[in-house]
């Protein structure tokens, strides 16, 4: 059965109840990557659905398509008012991560490093626009046509967005992440940093870190009091990392290695309660630590398992 067969065969709540259990992994997918919160991302689907229940069917050829154009627009419209929420907010502000990713019969046409905390980290320096188009083209290989036609834009429009938001990001060193680490060695590299920051063990985290690392935390604003500003550069994180003073209290935290967006990271707990997730990016190699995003505020930690996955 074809998508337009499939589609105009629902002609009542049953069949639509199916289509929904069908694609709403899908349409979470990209609205978890183009917003980066959960909780938004859900609600983004529930009214994409909701609307689509009661909108006239004989139209719509392509039910995948006319979904990921409905996700996209709604999308924008909460990315355009997020962006000035999200410059009152007090420090830094890093997207939700997640413990579980929805997958399904879509799942395959994703790229799932597109996934990772540091690629959505990433998708922050972005406009909405851009980010949508960079969305579509890199993590779900929509051509620039389909593209066109769910942000509004013109097809050579979109493909100058996604040309030079490419070249942008691929100048930066955070995009070594996009080239994700084989994860025995990711494993083996997270259990260094552990005892190292464990110990303060200053040589021992020396040999993690490369030249130019960067550190990130995000308390959720007023919530929890950590590290307002990102800190650059070799000697300053490096002494963050080993002070006997700063984040100490994560140290008395149980500290597992988990999957935390589709990849090894570390959830810390204290009593079985979620007090902090640190997910790392690393250089290409995948032997040093060239970003670490500290996610702390409460508000955040939410989609977090409570205890060791088995």
């Amino acid at each position: 059965m074809t998508q337009t067969e499939e589609w105009k065969g629902l002609e009542n709540p049953a069949d639509f109840g199916e289509l929904y259990v069908n694609y709403k992994k899908y349409a979470f997918s990209i609205a978890y990557r183009m917003l980066g919160t959960v909780a938004d991302a859900e609600d983004v689907v529930q009214d994409c659905f909701a609307d689509l229940q009661h909108r006239e069917r004989s139209g719509i050829d392509n039910i995948k398509a006319y979904i990921a154009k409905s996700i996209t627009n709604r999308c924008l419209n909460l990315l355009n008012s997020a962006h000035a929420r999200r410059e009152t907010y007090i420090g830094e502000w890093l997207p939700e991560p997640v413990s579980e990713f929805y997958d399904g019969p879509e799942a395959a046409a994703e790229r799932k490093d597109t996934l990772s905390f540091a690629f959505l980290v990433l998708l922050e320096k972005l406009s909405p626009v851009e980010r949508a188009v960079f969305v579509l083209r890199e993590a779900y290989q929509y051509d620039y046509e389909a593209i066109a036609g769910m942000t509004g834009k013109t097809e050579s429009n979109c493909r100058q967005i996604f040309s030079r938001v490419k070249r942008t990001l691929q100048a930066t060193p955070a995009a070594e992440a996009l080239t994700p680490a084989p994860e025995q060695a990711r494993r083996g590299l997270l259990q260094r940093f552990t005892a190292a920051f464990t110990a303060h063990d200053v040589s021992g985290m020396l040999a993690l870190l490369t030249e130019q690392p960067v550190l990130v935390a995000d308390g959720g604003g007023r919530e929890v009091h950590t590290i307002l500003r990102p800190m650059i550069g070799r000697k300053g994180v490096l002494a963050l990392l080993t002070s006997r003073r700063v984040l100490n209290r994560m140290r008395s935290w149980e500290a597992a290695i988990e999957s935390i967006n589709g990849e090894p990271n570390l959830v810390y707990r204290q009593a079985g309660e979620v007090k902090a997730v640190l997910c790392l990016a690393l250089n290409r190699s995948g032997e040093q630590i060239q970003s670490l995003y500290l996610i702390m505020g409460p508000e955040k930690l939410g989609h977090i398992l409570p205890s060791p996955a088995q």
